[in-house]
């Protein structure tokens, strides 16, 4: 299939306005204190462009819309936290396209463990961190090290020590720091997960 530099464009625009919103909230310490309004706001608004893309092409694959532009989708289904049934529905066309061999599998493993720990449930990959109570970023609740480690080495990325490391050095270097309320954080995340849907 030819690739449609059109649609391409599009797509990587999308994730473009989303780092920079990202970064920008960083440099003015909003990163760690709860989903910020732009910030959702503009998650939903590019899931619901990306959603059209996806009913007329089908899942962005790097066949059809290049590497980059691939990878860019990806990254706004994964901040599409608000869109429970879009999420839900780019991992099952993402599952497909992974046995097809026309997705990273790392893709599907970070978008089942952003849904699992949006519906309350342990990861098996271990990719997504959060700040805990001792105001250090670590993985979100997982099943059994082990078993992650062997997952996560089966889809060629590194362990799971290695990569709290690396996620907590980043952290620094962007100046994150914790939420200045951890149990007020958390209860306003509980109670916007059932708002959207994630949990009853």
């Amino acid at each position: 299939m030819k690739k449609d530099d059109n649609i391409a464009d599009k797509i990587i625009d999308l994730k473009r306005k989303d780092l920079k919103l990202r970064d920008q909230l960083i440099s003015q310490g909003k990163l760690s204190n709860g989903y910020d309004e732009a910030m959702e706001k503009l998650h939903n608004s590019n899931a619901a462009i990306l959603n059209e893309i996806i009913d007329t092409i089908g899942y962005p694959t790097i066949q059809k819309v290049g590497k980059e532009a691939s990878e860019a989708a990806w990254l706004v289904i994964q901040h599409a936290i608000g869109q429970p049934d879009f999420m839900k529905k780019c991992r099952g066309l993402l599952e497909k396209a992974v046995a097809g061999h026309q997705a990273e599998p790392w893709n599907l493993a970070y978008l089942t463990d952003r849904i699992a720990v949006l519906e309350g449930k342990p990861q098996l990959y271990g990719t997504q961190f959060d700040w805990d109570k001792n105001g250090k970023l670590s993985p979100n609740l997982f099943d059994d090290l082990d078993k992650v480690n062997e997952r996560r080495k089966h889809i060629r990325l590194n362990t799971l020590e290695e990569q709290t490391t690396l996620i907590r050095q980043r952290a620094a270097s962007e100046g994150q720091t914790p939420p200045e309320d951890y149990d007020k954080r958390q209860r306003e995340a509980d109670e916007w997960r059932k708002r959207v849907g994630w949990m009853k």
